[in-house]
């Protein structure tokens, strides 16, 4: 069997991180593995193992009828049987479909708002998935939309997974740091964040919040910036951007958080398991189903709820260590490699 996964960039997102991870574990399973890049690379780019076959088609625009030649050619070229297409690049990967009827097309839905918006919102996704041979998705929520508004043969629910070399082992001590990995954009809302952590700044000024993600400089970054010189955390909330140490910051710190809105399941919640971090999060998409009794779950966008979360861990050390050791065993045990992939390979 030779897959390929396909995705518009290999900037630091979630969906882009699974995608590189499916192409490297995959190689391992099957005769070869590939993974294209359409529109942009990015920093992912360094973590595509060597065994993967990789292309990048520097598409122009959203109709580029010369990339989709290139792409059927490649995928001609190298006897490929599946295109894996993860988010909106199911459009290229339907052009080739229409011309190259053999191939089987799997979408990957990642992203858990659109569970909230109706066929009308989604006309292209909508026509595009009656050439679908199956569609995987993130959470139960996203398969049931599937199920009810498109026209895919299949549906099936695979969570996202961490790979094997991210179980790294934790730092003896750790700092008194709490992290966020999430690009600086809706529907993150990493306000909520801050105004949890003003609370906890204001009873222990010690600890610190790394923020970890691509930072737009726009409007929302500009009122992050503004709320933390206002109350005085500017040097407590450190912005270290898109970063290829993930894993290695992640080893070092305490507690993990995300504040979000809407979410289908984040990788970054599985990389915090496999950090072993106490965790923090928020009660959208998958995320509650994930964590279990494993962690701290509150309403979203209440910050109130989120620092007391926080401040209770950083309360209780041992509790915060226990819940991160249960955490890490948590998410080896069904979030690994070993136990999502031979899912997927059924499915092709």
């Amino acid at each position: 069997m030779r897959v390929l996964q396909l995705i518009d960039s290999l900037d630091a997102g979630g969906a882009e991180r699974m995608a590189v991870s499916l192409a490297n574990g995959l190689a391992q399973y099957i005769e070869k593995s590939y993974l294209c890049a359409t529109r942009k690379e990015g920093i992912l780019k360094n973590d595509i193992s060597e065994t993967v076959g990789y292309l990048f088609l520097h598409r122009k625009r959203t109709l580029d009828p010369g990339a989709v030649m290139r792409l059927r050619s490649y995928v001609k070229r190298n006897k490929i049987g599946v295109i894996h297409a993860h988010g909106t690049s199911f459009f290229m990967a339907t052009q080739v479909k229409l011309l190259h009827p053999k191939i089987r097309l799997i979408w990957h839905a990642h992203y858990g708002h659109r569970a909230t918006t109706s066929r009308e919102q989604n006309k292209p996704l909508y026509y595009c998935s009656r050439n679908f041979d199956g569609i995987v998705t993130v959470n139960t929520d996203l398969k049931q939309w599937c199920m009810d508004t498109l026209k895919a043969k299949k549906v099936v629910y695979v969570p996202n997974f961490v790979p094997s070399e991210r179980f790294l082992e934790a730092h003896k001590e750790r700092k008194n740091e709490i992290v966020c990995v999430a690009n600086l954009k809706e529907p993150k809302n990493h306000m909520n964040l801050l105004k949890a952590f003003q609370q906890v700044h204001t009873a222990f000024p010690e600890w610190q919040l790394l923020l970890i993600g691509k930072d737009f400089n726009d409007a929302y970054s500009k009122e992050l910036t503004e709320f933390c010189l206002e109350h005085g955390m500017d040097a407590s909330v450190l912005r270290l951007g898109q970063r290829d140490d993930v894993s290695q910051i992640l080893s070092s710190c305490a507690i993990g958080v995300l504040s979000s809105d809407n979410e289908g399941l984040p990788m970054a919640l599985l990389e915090y398991g496999a950090a072993g971090l106490a965790v923090a999060i928020t009660n959208v998409g998958q995320c509650a189903a994930v964590v279990k009794e494993h962690g701290k779950v509150v309403p979203p966008n209440n910050p109130d709820a989120l620092a007391n979360a926080l401040i209770a861990y950083i309360s209780d050390e041992d509790i915060r260590k226990k819940e991160g050791k249960r955490y890490r065993k948590h998410v080896l045990e069904t979030y690994s490699e070993k136990a999502v992939i031979p899912q997927l390979l059924e499915l092709y």
